[in-house]
């Protein structure tokens, strides 16, 4: 049998499909599977925190990748804020030097206000959209775990053998028929 490699992506399944923790025996929808899908087991989202059960496998240049993406999106976002500021101002300057009487201070009030409101929804945006630190999707089981399901694999395998085996009637010796 050809061993498989010690590396499980975590996966999810709908609720009904939930079955049994391999550690503690209470119902998951968390999976480790194998990449060729060889190997695969139920564990508790808990156990993969657990540092004596897996390590995560973390991509160094994924990480890098979507760092740098985060970065550029947020120079973007502060450009466009900035060119809309700049909007503003203009449109303010042209306002102010076209009329200079009451109504101008009571649409600079209302203004003023429409600005507050403005600043508090992109500060809501800005707090609603942080950036989640994602659970690792890979892991890499530690030896004695890795080794117990290497073993489980083999007896299956082996099991499998002895059955077929068992079915195969040239197996046992038949009767003789000749007379001594």
């Amino acid at each position: 049998m050809a061993s498989f490699p010690n590396v499980y992506a975590h996966r999810k399944v709908a609720q009904t499909a939930s079955k049994a923790c391999e550690i503690c025996y209470k119902p998951s929808t968390s999976v480790l599977v194998t990449p060729e899908n060889k190997d695969f087991f139920y564990v508790c989202p808990g156990h993969l925190k657990d540092c004596g059960f897996c390590s995560p496998i973390i991509d160094e240049a994924a990480i890098v990748a979507k760092k740098k993406k985060e970065m550029e999106a947020e120079v973007e976002r502060v450009k466009q804020e900035f060119e809309e500021k700049q909007k503003k101002k203009k449109e303010k300057d042209k306002e102010k030097e076209k009329s200079k009487d009451k109504d101008n201070d009571k649409d600079g009030k209302t203004d003023e206000l429409a600005k507050k409101k403005s600043e508090e929804k992109k500060k809501l945006d800005v707090t609603a959209t942080p950036t989640e630190e994602e659970e690792p999707r890979i892991f890499a089981l530690k030896k004695m775990f890795y080794q117990q399901r290497i073993d489980k694999k083999r007896q299956a395998e082996v099991a499998k053998r002895n059955r077929e085996r068992l079915n195969n009637p040239n197996l046992f010796p038949q009767v003789p028929k000749d007379l001594p």
